[in-house]
């Protein structure tokens, strides 16, 4: 879907969004298509690009705001339509900032399996168009559907993931949510009248979160590697605004050259921006073996996290 064409929908001069936040176009799943469906496809995907079946799969933990069903975990979901009946599979509800989480988690997993042990999947998925108040221009110029995926399995010194290091901030819990539909504020005539089962989000304290938490991520991640900004290879954030997001890049030390921005033809898709952006610059051809290549999530929670990945041979 086009940002001009949403920008109608609200009433705006058709090159409002655009000039706000960068993004053209967005995804909008189709009716039948929730985010198993999506997620499933990616890891497919995924799965193919490293040679591997899902027999191969051990662990699958995937990252969403926008769940299936409250229960079970979309990850179950998702473990049936691959067929992956040996794998383990729960979701990480760490909003933006879940496909870091789910990073560290599978590392953790691997770490802990024997020399001969089978890969894990880490998706991030979102189907946001269920959850957004048509006439709400802060969220509806910003959100898309999609999903993405990786595959992590051993790797050897010196290449691979780096430490994951992870914050949360609850006390910001409603700068970004859906308020009803959980066990506070259960479905009901009232929470439907007051849409409260589409998301909310204070865009000033948003703004400012990512204006501080982005630059501070690069430079805790490159000071605790020892090396600096200037030597990252790649820098993949999220990118909640891309416009807003790459503006940043000076105050973390960062040629905009070195980011990874997609978000201009997706908007923002939560969990699945950092996957989904990581593979865009690999198919680029952005990122060689030994390259440096920073991950940088932040989000609802308030959540964050980042991993240095030092690129192995292909």
């Amino acid at each position: 879907m086009r940002s001009e064409d949403v920008s109608r929908s609200l009433g705006l001069d058709p090159s409002w969004i655009e000039r706000r936040t960068g993004i053209r176009h967005r995804h909008v799943a189709a009716p039948e298509q929730a985010a198993s469906d999506l997620a499933a496809a990616a890891a497919g995907r995924a799965l193919r690009a490293a040679g591997l079946e899902a027999a191969d799969i051990g662990l699958i933990v995937l990252g969403t705001s926008t769940p299936d069903e409250l229960g079970p975990s979309t990850a179950c979901r998702v473990q049936a339509l691959l067929g992956a009946r040996d794998a383990a599979a729960f979701d990480i509800a760490a909003a933006c900032a879940g496909f870091v989480y789910g990073l560290q988690t599978a590392v953790g997993w691997l770490a802990a399996q024997p020399v001969a042990a089978p890969h894990a999947l880490v998706i991030g998925v979102e189907v946001y168009s269920r959850f957004l108040d048509p006439a709400d221009r802060g969220t509806t110029a910003l959100f898309g559907d999609g999903a993405a995926a990786a595959v992590l399995g051993p790797s050897a010194p010196p290449y691979g993931l780096g430490p994951v290091t992870l914050g949360a901030d609850g006390s910001q819990a409603g700068d970004v949510l859906i308020p009803a539909g959980g066990s506070r504020r259960p479905a009901s005539a009232d929470t439907l009248a007051d849409r409260g089962h589409t998301i909310h989000m204070n865009g000033r304290a948003t703004r400012d979160f990512i204006a501080g938490i982005f630059p501070r991520l690069v430079a805790e991640a490159t000071e605790a590697a020892g090396v600096k900004p200037a030597d990252l290879a790649l820098v993949v954030p999220h990118q909640p605004n891309p416009r807003l997001v790459a503006s940043l890049a000076p105050d973390a030390g960062l040629d905009p050259a070195q980011l990874a921005i997609s978000g201009y033809d997706v908007g923002n898709i939560g969990a699945a921006s950092l996957p989904y952006a990581l593979d865009r610059a690999l198919r680029a051809g952005r990122v060689a073996p030994g390259d440096l290549v920073l991950i940088a999530g932040f989000g609802a929670g308030l959540t964050w996290g980042h991993t240095l990945i030092t690129w192995p041979p292909s």
